[in-house]
C-alpha cells in the first residue's frame, strides 16, 4: 500500500538530481567549446543583442578562460560590458 506512494516520490527525486547533474555537465562542456571557438562566442553575443569587435571578442574569451572574473581572483581585470535596458537616471 505505502509502496504506491514511496516509489514514485523516490523516482522523481532521483530523476531531478540526475537531470541536474547531467545538465550541469552538458553546460560546462558547451562553455569549454565556446572558449576555443570564436564563431560560437560571436553567435551567442549576437543572440544576446551584442555586436562584438575583435578586441571585445578577445576580452570575452580571456574572461571565460579566467573563470568569468570570480571574486578573489588576482591579476585579471574585469572587462566592462555595456549596460542592458534602461539603466541609470531617467530624464523627465
Amino acid at each position: 500500500m505505502w509502496w504506491n506512494w514511496v516509489i514514485p516520490i523516490v523516482t522523481l527525486i532521483v530523476g531531478l538530481v540526475g537531470g541536474f547533474f547531467i545538465g550541469a555537465y552538458y553546460l560546462r562542456k558547451q562553455l569549454e567549446k565556446m572558449q576555443n571557438d570564436p564563431q560560437m562566442l560571436q553567435k551567442m553575443a549576437k543572440q544576446m543583442g551584442y555586436n562584438l569587435n575583435a578586441k571585445q571578442m578577445q576580452q570575452a574569451q580571456q574572461m571565460m578562460k579566467n573563470g568569468g572574473g570570480k571574486p578573489g581572483q588576482q591579476g585579471s581585470a574585469k572587462p566592462q560590458m555595456p549596460p542592458m535596458g534602461r539603466g541609470g537616471k531617467r530624464r523627465r
